[in-house]
């Protein structure tokens, strides 16, 4: 045979070279493994050929073609090594023919061309010309060697036909080799056959079905119908569902058998199928109400929160007496990271509901709460039975997270639709427009959330229970950090607690120092940076641990942003110290006034609301009043103008609490007389001197505390909000109740009721530790 060979040894190359020089003959042997780079003796099979070399070429990737014939079959005695190219002493080996002519020999040979012949036909890589070519061969000798020259099979099964020393044994063992090779080839022809079939077919069958749809239309009968439909079927009757949503789902599968499967309105049908046998109507999970068991669950998850928890054990212990109950809709409001969100996860483990959360901050449709109805394109069910089949169960808890930041425009108010999913007496029968169906939501524990209230409807607030999540204390975030936030960042940065340990007085000043903040978001965000700068030298040193005191704080951080206290160290004449509530918890306001002359103008800086602004005037109005219980001439207001600033201009500030510290300052500004340090107060003034309540004040009351406050001073009818505060709230300041502000001033400044000494003018300078406060 003639074959092109490529050759890229240089041991190879170099045998080429001296071949060409001498007799242009070659020795030809196959390696076992063609991975072996340098193959010596034992690396070669022994059979060979002598081939000579037709034409040789160098390609410019240094590699060489050549073309050789086969000469001669041959058997390699001894491989000789040393130079610089393999050399082989061999022994010629040419095939014994047998008898040539005898009727055996002839047999198998037809035999095998036979076969050779319908191996071509099946193989789709060897052109049919090859056929003729093996045919047209003058001799068996050639003839065998041409079939197995395109037999696509291994070496080494190639090697096993050419060990075949008689003609014979050869064209035996190649019709042995080419049986098998057919029937595979057979095989695989079967099986893309297979293939085909089912295309055809199901393309066939598609066709059929149109045209016998177009009958039965025509005629106004039935028709077979497809698997989809049967599918849905079987599941139709084996659904539990209420005797009218079965109904609904019987009409609707009528409707869609008679449907063609690739219409868009058939597409609606299924989907509104669908949605009627996945959403839950009567499977449930029993509920755990073993008391004792949910309190050790919930106290597992969570520290403090008594309020919730109790409210929750209540309804177990209901529960677990009457047998059923409609479920509470409970309303978790407070400050961010206080624990709303985990809390209802926490409950529903305790009570072994399956739970589902539905945010609702920024909704503005009222479709997203009772559905589209299904005349639109692309319309679905509301968010609450998207949450329903989700849950898989009609007595989950389900989440409504974020209930203060509902939206609404001219595609309906949200907060309305949800009156009748939040009223028990109404949730029995909620309608949503997708499914227009009674699903009955009274199962249902709802769980809702918000930073606060005010937001809402009335109606809407009507329909919850609300419970307030009060900040939490120092002590409270520590206990938490110590038994959850740390377990868990640990866990997060894959440390152990033997390998990283916080001191308490490290938390203590994280909390202190580094967060001003009702919950613990920032905290726990600060312990993660201290496992993550941790994980970083571990890495480097698997064996370093590191036991963390409060003084590495800054190296591990940064310098506290909250070092200095948020409490003037020294109270000057004209700043005061007042208490106020936001979105976010409690905190402490400063409010300055500065008299100056002038002409009885009263100015108000710091971002103010309307609210403020008015108890400003109230309070400069009820100053006039008192003018000469305080030394003040009567017409003092038409010499001097008076400042009142609120620092942090940059937020707005609004609400009726400051009054009495608005006037307090005033006063402290013109009699000269500096108010007690720390002492801070709350409650909104009037005209005649009253001090009315106020609300927040167990956020206040904790902020205080938090700011190092030791006296508050309280409206008197605020008396009945003590009772919810923490008692390390309690205990930790000396709250004071006041009902005018004949009482504010006498406790608020060192001498009793304050008065201008008639040495001094009403206008003098501002003292110098006011400016450095100011910087």
């Amino acid at each position: 045979m003639v074959v092109p060979l490529l050759v890229g040894r240089e041991s190879s190359i170099r045998a080429l070279e001296a071949a060409m020089v001498e007799e242009k003959l070659l020795g030809l042997v196959t390696q076992r493994d063609a991975a072996v780079d340098q193959p010596g003796a034992k690396d070669l099979y022994d059979l060979g050929t002598t081939a000579r070399i037709l034409q040789m070429m160098r390609l410019p990737n240094g590699t060489v073609k050549v073309l050789v014939e086969g000469v001669e079959r041959i058997r390699m005695k001894r491989m000789l090594s040393g130079r610089a190219f393999p050399r082989l002493t061999y022994a010629r080996s040419p095939l014994d023919p047998g008898g040539s002519v005898g009727r055996t020999l002839e047999a198998v040979s037809r035999r095998a061309l036979a076969l050779f012949e319908d191996y071509v036909a099946l193989h789709k890589r060897i052109p049919d010309e090859i056929t003729g070519t093996v045919q047209s061969l003058p001799d068996r000798e050639r003839l065998a060697y041409g079939i197995a020259s395109h037999l696509m099979v291994t070496p080494a099964q190639k090697i096993v036909l050419y060990a075949h020393d008689s003609l014979e044994g050869f064209f035996r063992e190649m019709g042995a080799l080419l049986t098998h090779e057919v029937e595979i080839l057979k095989l695989e022809q079967k099986l893309e056959d297979e293939v085909k079939e089912q295309v055809l077919k199901n393309q066939k069958e598609f066709y059929l079905q149109e045209q016998l749809k177009a009958i039965h239309r025509e005629l106004g009968g039935g028709e077979e119908a497809p698997e989809e439909i049967r599918e849905l079927q079987q599941a139709l009757r084996k659904a539990s569902l209420p005797p009218d949503a079965r109904k609904r789902a019987q009409a609707e599968m009528k409707k869609l058998v008679l449907m063609p499967s690739l219409s868009p309105e058939a597409a609606v049908v299924r989907n509104y199928l669908d949605w009627i046998l996945h959403l839950p109507w009567k499977k449930k999970t029993r509920d755990s109400l073993d008391v004792e068991a949910v309190a050790r669950v919930l106290d597992e998850d969570h520290y403090g929160l008594d309020k919730v928890k109790e409210r929750v054990l209540e309804y177990i212990a209901v529960l677990k007496l009457v047998g059923h109950m409609k479920g509470p809709i409970l309303c978790l409001v407070g400050p961010p990271g206080v624990g709303k969100t985990s809390l209802a996860r926490s409950i529903a483990r305790a009570l072994g509901r399956r739970f589902a959360r539905i945010s609702l901050g920024g909704i503005r449709d009222e479709a997203e709460v009772r559905g589209h109805r299904r005349t639109y394109i692309g319309a679905l069910p509301g968010r609450i039975l998207q949450g329903m089949r989700k849950a898989g169960t009609v007595n989950p808890v389900m989440l409504l997270d974020e209930i203060d930041k509902l939206a609404s425009d001219f595609r309906g108010d949200p907060a309305a639709a949800l009156l009748e999913v939040l009223d028990p007496e109404q949730n029995r029968t909620f309608s949503d427009h997708y499914l227009e169906l009674e699903y009955d939501l009274s199962q249902v524990l709802f769980l809702a959330t918000g930073n606060i209230l005010h937001t809402l409807p009335p109606a809407l607030r009507d329909r919850m229970e609300t419970i307030q999540l009060p900040s939490y204390l120092p002590v409270e975030k520590r206990q938490i950090a110590r038994r959850f936030l740390v377990p868990k960042q640990l866990t997060a940065h894959g440390l152990t607690a033997d390998r990283l340990r916080l001191s308490d007085g490290a938390l203590d000043r994280l909390i202190g120092e580094y967060t001003r903040e009702s919950g613990v978001r920032n905290l726990e965000r600060l312990i993660s940076a201290i496992c993550r700068k941790v994980a970083r030298q571990v890495a480097g040193d698997p064996d370093r641990t590191f036991h963390v005191l409060a003084r590495d704080l800054p190296g591990l951080l940064k310098a506290p942003p909250f070092a200095d206290t948020e409490l003037e160290r020294e109270h000057m004449p004209g700043l005061a110290t007042g208490l106020a509530w936001t979105e976010v918890g409690g905190d402490i306001l400063h409010v300055e006034v500065a008299v100056v002359p002038g002409r009885g103008i009263l100015s108000i800086t710091g971002q103010l609301g309307d609210v403020m602004k008015e108890s400003a005037s109230a309070a400069l109005s009820y100053t006039r009043s008192r003018a000469g219980a305080l030394g003040l001439p009567p017409d003092f207001y038409r010499h001097v103008d008076v400042h009142v600033h609120v620092p942090q201009g940059a937020i707005p500030k609004d609400g009726p609490s400051a009054g009495i510290t608005i006037a307090v300052g005033l006063i402290s500004a013109l009699t000269h007389q500096p108010t007690r340090p720390k002492v801070a107060m709350t409650g909104e003034i009037t005209l005649r001197g009253r001090v009315l309540p106020v609300g927040g004040l167990s956020e206040k009351a904790v902020a205080a505390l938090r700011a190092g406050v030791q006296t508050i001073l309280v409206p008197r009818a605020n008396r009945k909000d003590l009772d919810d505060l923490l008692p390390e709230v309690r205990e930790g300041l000396s709250i004071r109740l006041v009902g005018s502000m004949d009482e504010v001033l006498r406790l608020a400044f060192r001498g009793g009721t304050p008065r201008r000494p008639e040495s001094l003018p009403i206008v003098t300078s501002v003292p110098s530790p006011v400016l450095d406060y100011a910087h």
